[in-house]
């Protein structure tokens, strides 16, 4: 905000005026305010405000000190940056401590933030040490594991806690120094991806202000976005400049969200049928039912009366499994639908941890027949977008008719990590899948990592093999997230989000007619 002139000072203002300026400037501003009146309006309500704040203060306010001027402009954090911050971490930021670009690795125990330090004593307390002289505490999950490592005959000394924190990476990994010396070389390929990894935490927790999370509004239709890389789209979306890689990793971690679904559904999508595009035929035809309500044409719909015109129902897109992306600030799901101007969207988040770090909007909904689900209803984002969240599983759902029918023109899924052929979760899916299938609607998929993306594009070959077509062929994901995470449980399991994508669909079987008939 400007700075201000509160009534007290103007009065000083205005003693000063009358005892030093001539009689010359007094006639002249004279003569100037009868020239240019003030409304008689405005001084009513101004004369109402100081009335209002005469009768309203009582004698135990606090009055103005002199340390602090009372003609000072007023400042206040940016909502928009402590909730991203919160959101990437789950903790508060300390506007005290504020630590400078220069001053931000610190080991995770002798973290200057508490939050930091809490979660030093989690991985102390529920990481294992990886090198191979243990016993193993689980079934390796990848060649990647390290308890894949642990498999030789000299694995026979028990499971230790990771006590000890590399002093490279300030991150505990190992249970004793000697461990950390004797593993050297393995440790040393993520090493600086675990500093970067600390530095990066200690920056959302330094209090410092966030520019990279002030996000532009609307654009106008005449302005073409370009999704080659996330530089073309920061600037061709007028974002402001981001000169720094760590605000890059920031900002992209949220943003990776949005950004992922529009760039396969936009008709400037960089995914294309041309040779290394990764787009199947019949991931065209799928992606150009959508494209076309995505983006329809101008109808010269205006503001008022005349410029009324019918429009189509809004996209559905189904975000099934949904956890933190649930709880990202509405900003950054309002980018998704900046890009479709013309056209109404309709997110639904349905998963059992769809209300993860969303505390404050419990208790739930009772069911009701109005609400049979108990749905979260959200429309006031900006007039175009509407955001639903159940908390429950999509075949349960479905299984009660309460989306469909189902249209490829109008209706998409999402699946961001879901974990498909992970041991853990697989038999979460197995019977959403096949009503997944059967809907012939699109479905994107993303994954932590390559060996994650394979697992599950391995796992649906599994059980639905000749049941389902290709649309995008597996690969990286150009709007990744460029921030690496780190698994508390593991420090070793470093990960990316929404690094790898690919999306397949129900197959369609097309009639076909003999020339007798």
């Amino acid at each position: 905000m400007t700075g201000y002139t509160c009534v007290q000072c103007l009065q000083v203002l205005r003693q000063g005026v009358r005892a030093s300026a001539p009689q010359a400037r007094l006639q002249s501003l004279a003569t100037a305010r009868r020239r240019s009146p003030i409304s008689p309006s405005f001084i009513r309500s101004f004369g109402s405000q100081r009335n209002s704040q005469s009768l309203g203060s009582s004698p135990e306010q606090p009055k103005h000190t002199h340390s602090q001027s009372c003609c000072a402009p007023k400042s206040s954090p940016s909502s928009i940056a402590q909730r991203a911050a919160h959101t990437a971490t789950g903790a508060s930021v300390n506007p005290q401590a504020v630590l400078k670009p220069d001053n931000l690795f610190h080991s995770f125990s002798n973290s200057p933030s508490p939050a930091l330090r809490k979660r030093a004593e989690f991985i102390k307390q529920n990481a294992f040490c990886p090198h191979p002289s243990h016993q193993q505490t689980r079934a390796a999950v990848s060649p990647h594991d390290p308890e894949a490592r642990k498999t030789t005959d000299d694995a026979n000394l028990p499971p230790a806690h990771s006590h000890f924190e590399c002093p490279d990476c300030g991150v505990p990994v190992y249970c004793s120094e000697g461990h950390w010396m004797d593993d050297f070389e393995a440790h040393l390929e993520i090493c600086d991806t675990l500093r970067q990894i600390n530095e990066d935490d200690h920056d959302l927790n330094s209090g410092r202000f966030f520019p990279e999370f002030h996000y532009p509004g609307p654009q106008d239709d005449n302005f073409v976005i370009n999704m080659t890389n996330w530089d073309t789209y920061l600037y061709t979306r007028e974002f402001a400049a981001i000169n720094d890689d760590r605000s890059m990793r920031q900002v992209t971690r949220m943003l990776t969200y949005p950004q992922t679904i529009g760039s396969v559904l936009h008709e400037l999508s960089p995914y294309s049928v041309r040779s290394g595009g990764r787009l199947t035929p019949e991931g065209l035809k799928s992606l150009s039912a959508l494209r076309y309500s995505l983006h329809p044409p101008k109808t010269g719909e205006g503001i008022d009366v005349k410029g009324l015109r019918l429009k189509a129902p809004p996209v559905r897109i189904f975000i099934l499994g949904a956890r933190a992306e649930s709880s990202l600030p509405r900003d950054v799901w309002l980018q998704l639908q900046y890009m479709y101007p013309r056209a109404l969207l309709h997110l639904i988040f349905i998963g059992p941890e769809s209300m993860a770090n969303r505390d404050g909007e419990y208790p739930l909904p009772e069911r009701t027949p109005e609400n049979p689900f108990g749905g979260i209803v959200e429309d006031r984002l900006g007039g175009q977008m509407k955001i639903t969240t159940y908390v429950d599983y999509f075949h349960t759902m479905n299984k009660a008719q309460y989306f469909g029918p189902f249209d490829p023109y109008l209706d998409c899924f999402m699946l961001f990590h879901p974990g498909l052929g992970h041991p853990a979760s697989s038999h979460e899916w197995e019977e959403t899948l096949p009503q997944l299938l059967e809907t012939k609607v699109p479905i994107i998929c993303t994954g932590y990592t390559q060996w994650d993306l394979e697992r599950d594009i391995n796992w649906v070959s599994e059980k639905c093999r000749g049941e389902f077509d290709v649309l995008l062929e597996p690969g990286e994901n150009i709007f990744r997230s460029l921030r690496w995470d780190l698994n508390d449980q593991d420090p070793h399991d470093v990960s990316c989000g929404n690094w790898g994508l690919w999306a397949f669909r129900g197959k369609r079987y097309e009639a076909a007619f003999s020339k007798e008939e």
